[in-house]
């Protein structure tokens, strides 16, 4: 549905944006104007009518567009408010919804993008604005690291949501940062100075869980001798993360939901009526899906959980962020080892860039810490990363054929040339090690198990040997 032509103000010191914003908008229709600072809107706003729409930037001279933001709340609570800024972080995006923006918009931006924002927010217009709230950010190690077009869109996300009280299911494979999210989100929201507590449930036997959940009373069972508070009380007034709650036996899912729906519980072996305000993020590396239609997971939890859904990428879609987030973990590692932080060189980068990463970001995180330890020179070459690569602890249940894609891309980045030669050697050396191990040294029996003949594995030796 078309929408009706608007007045809008544009708002940024840098008059190059404000111009091709503005023209942008006026070519779909718009009456638009432009400011070069808050105190320039502030003045107009006394003497003109007040604008259907207003787009900001944060950094500019004098007061910033989060000062303006915030005096136009208070002035006009019901004029949307869209924020510019190339600082996409969680804590900027998080402070601009704060302050009460409709929407952020990441710089730089495509101005058909930008256009269409508009029209969106134009025709949402009336909806009521984030609620304020006293939040402390955190730029600590935990934050969130990325500026790749998924990762923007992911800080806007926990931007927006940190604001509202609804649950959140993080869904993303092993080691993506699906706590560091949960994390930004209490860290993001008016339940910030309240208890933010986690629990992996696959961590848990199944019959300790129901007591670490929900607490049990003393004697409840055997080995029971006081009271114990659960993680529903220690969180009450903030936000309780369930990591792996794909895991979770299905009698546990069918009491978690009655606390969801509720906000009430008994202890294991109580009678006293539990009441709690928590607010539960979870996590899984499941398709949940899946569980629900295999009988494993209860569509009512599903449903419960998942009123918001945060999809995480794999490092090997934002390999972008690589250099970013390992240059990040060097320096965390130089602050503890109290050491002149290391840092990549190119030919290492470039193998950190071809690795596919099956463990995500956690895989990269270690490989840093452990070359942060252990790599001889400042700066980190390729042949450091042979052994750290091994020992990363990324590629658990990996097939080989991953294993040899990674050494492949390593040896191309580096510039060899005899790539297929040179696993073609290294694949028949590993193969008649194993099978002479295998076998005690007989080299009858290894080509037999082989499938070759006896001859074929003596020449395949005699020739791996010499090249050794």
């Amino acid at each position: 549905m078309p929408v009706e032509p608007a007045t809008i103000w544009v708002v940024d010191d840098d008059r190059s944006v404000r111009f091709v914003l503005a023209t942008a908008l006026s070519d779909a229709g718009h009456d638009v104007a432009g400011f070069d600072s808050a105190e320039a809107v502030l003045d107009a706003l006394r003497k003109r009518t007040s604008p259907q729409l207003l787009f900001t930037d944060v950094r500019m001279p004098g007061d910033s567009g989060i000062a303006l933001l915030e005096t136009l709340k208070q002035r006009h609570p019901q004029l949307p408010v869209v924020v510019m800024s190339a600082y996409t972080d969680v804590a900027s995006t998080a402070g601009a919804f704060r302050a009460g923006a409709h929407e952020f918009l990441s710089k730089p931006f495509d101005l058909d993008e930008a256009v269409a924002l508009a029209e969106r927010v134009l025709a949402e217009r009336g909806a009521q604005p984030a609620a304020d709230a006293d939040i402390e950010t955190s730029t600590d190690g935990d934050a969130l690291v990325g500026d790749t077009p998924a990762m923007r869109q992911l800080f806007r996300a926990i931007g927006r949501l940190a604001q509202a009280p609804l649950s959140v299911l993080i869904t993303g494979e092993t080691g993506t940062g699906k706590e560091l999210v949960a994390r930004a989100l209490h860290r993001e929201s008016p339940r910030s100075r309240a208890p933010f507590v986690a629990l992996n449930t696959a961590a848990i036997p199944s019959e300790l869980l129901e007591s670490e959940l929900f607490g049990h009373e003393a004697g409840a069972f055997t080995g029971a001798s006081k009271r114990h508070i659960g993680r529903f009380e220690q969180a009450d007034g903030g936000t309780l993360f369930l990591d792996e709650i794909g895991d979770m036996p299905l009698p546990l899912q069918t009491r978690l939901l009655r606390v969801l729906a509720e906000g009430e519980f008994f202890r294991v072996g109580g009678r006293e009526l539990i009441r709690v305000d928590v607010r539960v993020v979870a996590a899984t590396h499941q398709d949940l899906d899946a569980r629900v239609r295999e009988g494993g997971f209860r569509a009512d939890l599903l449903h419960r959980l998942n009123v918001v859904r945060l999809q995480l990428p794999p490092l090997r879609e934002r390999r972008e962020d690589i250099p970013l987030l390992a240059e990040r973990f060097l320096l965390a590692a130089a602050e503890r080892f109290d050491a002149a932080p290391k840092r990549f060189g190119k030919a290492a980068m470039a193998r950190l860039l071809a690795h596919d990463w099956p463990g995500n970001v956690r895989e990269l995180e270690n490989l840093c810490w452990r070359l942060a330890a252990l790599a001889p020179a400042d700066t980190i070459m390729p042949a450091d990363l042979d052994g750290a690569f091994a020992t990363s602890g990324g590629n658990e249940g990996v097939g080989w054929e991953a294993a040899l894609a990674h050494w492949a891309r390593g040896q191309l980045a580096a510039g060899a040339t005899d790539v297929h030669a040179s696993a073609r050697e290294r694949f028949d050396r590993v193969l008649l090690d194993a099978a002479l191990e295998h076998t005690g040294g007989r080299r009858t029996e290894a080509a037999t198990r082989l499938g070759l003949g006896r001859n074929t594995l003596t020449r395949k030796l005699g020739t791996s040997r010499t090249r050794r």
